[in-house]
């Protein structure tokens, strides 16, 4: 009879330690986050890469790249260049002129596999949009 006794008390206490943990409340101390500080936060992560960065992942060099794109435009000149991360794929961005022919041509070359990875036309018209949407993007981006 004592044994059944001492496990009934068990039992009991182990039931009323169990219920008054389950009725503990637990009060976090942190701060709530808001939009504002989740986008500051974002910001401070989210760096700019250097060109010095980019080429240190640059596998290809940029005479060899610049090879490859004028390959694909007869007769081109190269216009302005540059080593830049675009839709996550490290290229080699060059604008081609062409006597002749109005606009440029745009070719980008891989820069880790040296494979060129588009080449379109820009008529002038086309050349100063782009032009203008990227120079908002950099405003947007330094704020």
């Amino acid at each position: 009879m004592l044994k059944a006794l001492a496990v009934a008390v068990a039992l009991a206490a182990t039931t009323t330690v169990a219920g008054a943990q389950g009725t503990s409340t637990y009060k976090s101390t942190a701060k709530p986050t808001t939009q504002a500080t989740t986008a500051k936060r974002h910001k401070k992560v989210k760096k700019e890469e250097s060109q010095e960065m980019l080429q240190k992942e640059a596998k290809i060099s940029e005479a060899t790249a610049r090879a490859t794109a004028l390959k694909e435009v007869p007769n081109g000149t190269v216009k302005s260049s540059e080593l830049e991360r675009e839709h996550g794929k490290l290229i080699y961005s060059y604008d081609i002129t062409v006597p002749g022919k109005t606009g440029i041509d745009e070719v980008n070359v891989n820069a880790i596999d040296g494979t060129v990875v588009a080449k379109q036309h820009e008529t002038p018209k086309s050349e100063k949009a782009e032009a203008a949407k990227e120079a908002k993007e950099k405003k947007a981006a330094k704020k």
